[in-house]
């Protein structure tokens, strides 16, 4: 593909990608970073990638397929949007796992120079650059001022989600072309604006708590509560990334513990259900694509076993790959589409 279609398929995708993302861990310790992807325009092609150790890798850049040149340490799997290089999420054998979201206006990258190809990463393929090269969290936070990250689209920049199976999770945002890096204690990300200003929108919201609020005497009649949750009231619905980080941080914090990874996984399935957009809502009335959702695909990975699971718009049936079942130094690299047919299986129940 010539490198100007690259940059118009990217254009096409990126300025309406709404994801949520939400971890939580197990009574076992296992440790789960989940979230959603969103494309409202369309069928969004999206593929599981498996990339082998050993395997030769090279950035584009705006001017070509002519960037930063690596080779994968570690086995990886990912699931990738548009191309199959440009991994959204995704795990390497080593445990660390990483995704990229949508950060318009407040990020900003170093300004492209062609003279410096050999080390010019494309932002749509840090993922794999991180995933195939590094560990650790730290590994990538020594590693990144040795790669100068730019985007294939001048208005679409992302920011990034990396996590270790210790539970250890860190926002990497690149503001005026200098990166930085936060420690993610509150387990949630959107998009813009910028993490450390979402952290301060929640104190907007000090007067929201789980259960029911009590009832209220006012001028001689008793307040009380229509239906549960009432302690809720105020959370806001709307689908902004500022509205979804705050309902995303009070529905991880409340939700019970479960037992077991995949238990841990169930729940971030359920959680991130909330955080399906229907379709018609970001489109004027009769303008709306003719897709299922705007939520294109939710994924939960396992960073303690190392197992991928995800769903899609068109296959809510839960699918898994092991990475225990690849052998990483004779599996060729490959990638498929996430649904073999945009079908939803439904179960028949036969009564005699």
């Amino acid at each position: 593909m010539l490198i100007s279609g690259v940059i118009a398929a990217c254009g096409c995708v990126l300025p309406t990608v709404a994801c949520t993302g939400v971890s939580l861990t197990g009574k076992d310790g296992s440790y789960v970073q989940a979230r959603t992807i969103e494309w409202a325009s369309g069928v969004l092609k999206s593929e599981y990638v498996i990339i082998p150790r050993g395997e030769r890798l090279v950035s584009f850049t705006p001017s070509g397929r002519n960037g930063l040149k690596f080779t994968a340490k570690y086995g990886v799997v990912g699931l990738s949007v548009v191309l199959r290089e440009f991994i959204a999420e995704g795990i390497n054998e080593a445990g660390l796992s990483a995704g990229l979201f949508f950060f318009p206006r407040y990020g900003g990258y170093e300004n492209y120079a062609p003279e410096q190809n050999d080390r010019t990463l494309a932002d749509l393929q840090v993922v794999v650059w991180m995933l195939s090269r590094f560990a650790t969290i730290d590994e990538v936070k020594a590693a990144i001022s040795s790669v100068r990250i730019a985007g294939l689209e001048q208005t679409s920049v992302v920011h990034w989600r990396i996590g270790e199976k210790s539970g250890r999770q860190v926002v990497l945002e690149i503001v005026d072309g200098v990166p930085h890096f936060y420690e993610n204690e509150v387990g949630v990300l959107t998009n813009a604006p910028g993490f450390e200003w979402h952290l301060t929108n929640l104190n907007n919201y000090v007067n929201l708590y789980a259960g029911n609020a009590p009832d209220n005497r006012l001028s001689g009649i008793t307040l009380q509560p229509i239906g549960g949750n009432s302690g809720f009231l105020g959370i806001p619905g709307d689908a902004t990334p500022p509205s979804r980080f705050v309902r995303a941080a009070f529905y991880r914090a409340t939700a019970p513990q479960r037992a077991t990874a995949f238990d841990t996984v169930q729940q971030c399935f359920h959680i991130l259900n909330n955080f399906d957009i229907p379709i018609g809502i970001e489109h004027p009335v009769g303008k709306a694509p003719d897709i299922p959702s705007a939520t294109q695909w939710t994924s939960a990975i396992d960073l303690t076993n190392r197992r991928v699971y995800y769903k899609t718009a068109y296959n809510n049936t839960i699918r898994c790959i092991d990475l225990a079942d690849i052998d990483f130094g004779k599996v060729a690299y490959q990638s498929h589409p996430l649904d073999r047919e945009q079908r939803q299986p439904v179960e028949k129940i036969v009564v005699k």
